[in-house]
């Protein structure tokens, strides 16, 4: 029970930061909205600052969970990585309504977005790693791809992310997140004999 009451308060304070902003909710509307009184949230948060921790330190969770998720399944492990590249991406695409909800409360003051990057960034790069290596130790990855793919792919991934805010004139579409992550993996891929008959510039 007080697992699930802490929850709902994150909850409801996540979604009236996203409507009102954090500046102009209340610790009384958070009150009101979840049906419980200022006491019941005292006795889990001292503060609305506390509130607003519990609910970014909640959306990172979300989205490291979700990759860690991915890394763990049975698909092959080039599979994955797509997988996880994809998903990642899809936490900040301006169009899924989950990113869009942290955008929404966040986006008065963009320096707190850092705070979920933080957060999930250096969990990001172990799985991503973790996938790298796997690829490699099962002769699915090229070594030498890997070594210099790992130092900038998170970067590249960041910097998509960064195109996303609303002051920015040309977000990254969805068609330009995939080939970027086509051209990751077909890179590090260990070319197969039937590879050698892919298309080169001078036959298309």
């Amino acid at each position: 029970m007080v697992v699930k009451t802490r929850e709902k308060l994150i909850d409801v304070a996540r979604q009236l930061f996203a409507h009102k902003g954090v500046e102009h909710t209340t610790m009384n509307d958070i009150a009101n909205a979840s049906d419980k009184g200022r006491r019941t949230i005292y006795t889990y948060f001292k503060n609305k600052r506390e509130i607003y921790d519990a609910v970014i330190e909640s959306e990172s969770d979300r989205i490291v969970t979700t990759l860690r998720e991915i890394v763990k399944s049975d698909a092959p492990v080039e599979t994955r990585l797509r997988q996880l590249m994809l998903k990642r991406l899809e936490h900040t695409a301006p169009q899924q309504s989950s990113y869009l909800s942290i955008k929404m409360l966040l986006k008065l003051d963009f320096g707190r977005m850092e705070r979920i990057r933080k957060s999930v960034v250096e969990k990001e790069k172990t799985l991503f790693n973790e996938l790298l290596a796997e690829g490699v130790s099962v002769g699915v990855f090229r070594k030498d791809r890997c070594e210099k793919l790992s130092q900038f792919v998170i970067s590249c991934m960041q910097a998509i992310e960064m195109t996303d805010t609303d002051n920015y004139q040309y977000p990254v579409s969805s068609e330009a997140r995939v080939a970027f992550i086509d051209f990751i993996i077909s890179d590090i891929c260990i070319k197969q004999p039937d590879d050698e008959n892919t298309h080169t510039i001078e036959n298309l």
